[in-house]
């Protein structure tokens, strides 16, 4: 990850925003926050960074939902080893989306790690593009803003800072994992009958 790193922060420092654009749907979290790191040298303006990272993250977070929307089951299974998602993972973030998608999507959108398997749910479970996009605008205007700040104020470690986010990563996803699961059961011992006692 550091050689991919040294990239990102060349191929910035030289072609600055024409490049931030597809960063930021194949490296988003960490071409944001170099982004951030050279807005505060005064190599990029912080507020045509933040525009051109949003529209480039949810541009991929759309790819994403295509993904799902129009490959659906198949895509699962011939890509979503790649991403994290199998078929009974996929089953169970769809079931939150049919209850919560809003919250469930903006849940996963800030969930760093783990956001392309809500993004792909999302379009799983055929939720309507428009409030697909209007929720990850919001989640994205926030997400972007924190990690933009992180690279601003703590450019200087933005080595460690890749390590940061494969341990948080790692943390988040254990931790959505187990929710899923507690959310199913609870859901599944609601529905089940209860017995009567034999006479």
């Amino acid at each position: 990850m550091p050689f991919i790193l040294a990239h990102i922060i060349q191929w910035l420092l030289n072609y600055r925003y024409v490049v931030l654009f597809p960063l930021m749907i194949v490296e988003g979290p960490i071409a944001t926050v170099v982004a951030g790191f050279l807005t505060s040298i005064g190599t990029m303006n912080v507020f045509i960074a933040y525009a051109v990272i949003i529209a480039g993250d949810l541009t991929g977070d759309s790819l994403y939902y295509l993904a799902g929307r129009k490959g659906g089951e198949q895509f699962v299974a011939r890509w979503g080893k790649y991403i994290g998602i199998n078929a009974s993972r996929a089953q169970a973030i769809k079931k939150l989306f049919d209850a919560h998608g809003g919250k469930t999507l903006m849940i996963g959108k800030i969930s760093h790690g783990i956001g392309s398997i809500f993004l792909v749910g999302a379009g799983l479970s055929k939720m309507p593009y428009g409030r697909f996009l209007f929720f990850n605008l919001i989640a994205s205007i926030f997400k972007s803003l924190a990690l933009l700040l992180i690279g601003f104020y703590f450019g200087q470690a933005i080595i460690k800072i890749n390590h940061v986010f494969e341990f948080v990563s790692a943390i988040t996803i254990s931790i959505v994992i187990a929710g899923v699961i507690v959310y199913l059961n609870i859901t599944q011992s609601k529905k089940e009958p209860v017995p009567h006692d034999q006479p």
